[in-house]
């Protein structure tokens, strides 16, 4: 499948010339041309922020709702319709921050969609706050003296949680950011990449070059299915590990679990409308 197909023709691209947002989308079009999923098959989900606006320039089906509410759409939706293939996209701002709630508690239900968090530690689209993956003593326009506060670990959070896959990725490598975004993809359960993006007109400290310098692949020693091996690997800051942390292929989705699914597998929008039945069930809990 041509990557071509899910251009949108003269997109207004509101991105800085060099944002890392750039090549996520072109790595992102190619995962999905490569794994031969088309359009009509897929959806994006976004909160608010510069990586929100990413389904904006992607030919596919898209909701774009409020700042940090974006895990909990995609669940329904893919509730309603669990055929259907869902890629929840937004930064760390509105992930960690805003959304840090729906976040925790979208990894205990564990949806069958993947999260892809744009991670570039600053509020790029608010002019350059610092945001919940910010380094100690980062400076900005309103942090003046540095941040105080200890960066939030969205790797080591959702291992200890026991999320289902979890991976980091660097989006200047964009042959081994596909392939971990294809095995997230094909993963049944809640798959969550953070992938570091530099901003490059807010953050003039986790530049490029300083995400290249300052990172390492994970290899084949490490163990995916040994949870107390990942999160040691997690919390390594000296460099930062990428690649696959950890897998847990043994964990029910949100759809196995919802009593729609248990006695019938037809997705709930293919179904017919029974009033009756709807008045039966409404009548027997009174």
């Amino acid at each position: 499948m041509d990557p071509k197909i899910f251009d949108i023709k003269n997109a207004d691209v509101a991105w800085c010339p060099g944002c890392g947002d750039f090549t996520i989308l072109k790595t992102i079009k190619e995962t999905l041309a490569e794994l031969e999923i088309s359009p009509e098959k897929l959806v994006f989900v976004s909160g608010i922020g510069q990586a929100g606006k990413l389904p904006h320039y992607i030919k596919s089906n898209v909701f774009n709702g409020l700042h940090g509410r974006s895990l909990p759409v995609s669940a329904v939706i893919k509730a309603v319709n669990p055929e259907i293939i869902i890629i929840t996209v937004s930064g760390d701002g509105c992930s960690y921050g805003e959304g840090g709630n729906h976040f925790i508690h979208n990894i205990r239900r564990n949806p069958d969609i993947t999260n892809i968090v744009h991670n570039n530690m600053v509020y790029g689209l608010t002019k350059g706050q610092a945001s919940p993956t910010s380094q100690k003593d980062f400076n900005t326009p309103l942090q003046i003296e540095g941040v105080s506060s200890e960066p939030f670990n969205p790797i080591s959070t959702v291992i200890a949680l026991d999320a289902s896959f979890v991976a980091r990725a660097f989006s200047g490598d964009i042959k081994q950011t596909k392939e971990i975004l294809k095995k997230a993809i094909k993963h049944r359960g809640y798959a969550l990449i953070d992938i570091f993006q530099p901003c490059v007109t807010f953050n003039k400290v986790n530049t490029f070059q300083w995400f290249k310098n300052n990172t390492y692949y994970l290899d084949e020693s490490h163990d995916i299915f040994n949870r107390e091996e990942a999160f040691t690997r997690s919390i390594e800051t000296e460099k930062y590990p990428l690649g696959i942390f950890y897998i847990n292929p043994n964990k029910k989705t949100f759809e196995d679990n919802i009593i729609p699914y248990k006695t019938d597998k037809t997705p709930v929008n293919q179904r017919d409308f029974n009033i009756n039945k709807l008045e039966k069930l409404i009548n027997s809990k009174r």
